[in-house]
C-alpha cells in the first residue's frame, strides 16, 4: 500500500510493516496505525510515520544506541495490552526533538515506545523514574549518565 508522509513523500509499505497503538498516542489519541522508516546513513533513528496522516511524523531513536545503561520494567497491564510473551518479543524507541545541530537534540526517555516486534502492537508507556527526562540531553556530560 502507498502513504503519503511528511520527510519522504509517498513510499509504499507492507501491513506487515505497520504498529498498531490500540489506544492511540498521549496527544493522537485516533492515530492508531504507524510505520517506521529507516533515516539513509543514521542507522540507530528512524521516522515513526502516521499511516493515516501524512503530516504526523515523529523522530524516534533506538536509546541504546545512546543510553546504554537506559532501562525499565513494564507493568502487567501493558505486558498484557501488547501480548508480550519474553524481552525477546520487545524492542523499544525514543522520541527525538532534533535541533540544529544534531548534536544539541534531545530524548524523551521518561515516555518510551514499547513494540512486541512479534505483533506489531505498540504502546508509548509514561514512566515514572526521576532519573529520566523528556528533554534528556542525547550528547554530552548527561547522557552518559
Amino acid at each position: 500500500m502507498n502513504i503519503q508522509t511528511k520527510y519522504h513523500g509517498e513510499v509504499e509499505i507492507e501491513e506487515k510493516d505497520i504498529l498498531t497503538f490500540e489506544k492511540g498516542i498521549p496527544g493522537f489519541p485516533d492515530e492508531k496505525k504507524f510505520t517506521l522508516l529507516p533515516l539513509p546513513d543514521m542507522s540507530s533513528v528512524s521516522i515513526m510515520q502516521s499511516v493515516e496522516t501524512a503530516g504526523l511524523a515523529f523522530v524516534v531513536a533506538d536509546p541504546y544506541s545512546f543510553f546504554e545503561n537506559y532501562d525499565f520494567s513494564l507493568d502487567e497491564n501493558t505486558v498484557e495490552q501488547l501480548g508480550i510473551g519474553s524481552g525477546a518479543d520487545v524492542s523499544a524507541f525514543v522520541i527525538l526533538t532534533v535541533h540544529d545541530p544534531f548534536e544539541e537534540s534531545t530524548a524523551n526517555l521518561q515516555a518510551p515506545i514499547v513494540v512486541n516486534i512479534k505483533k506489531n502492537t505498540a504502546k508509548q508507556v509514561i514512566l515514572n523514574n526521576e532519573n529520566y527526562q523528556t528533554k534528556h540531553p542525547l550528547f554530552g556530560q548527561l547522557a552518559k549518565g
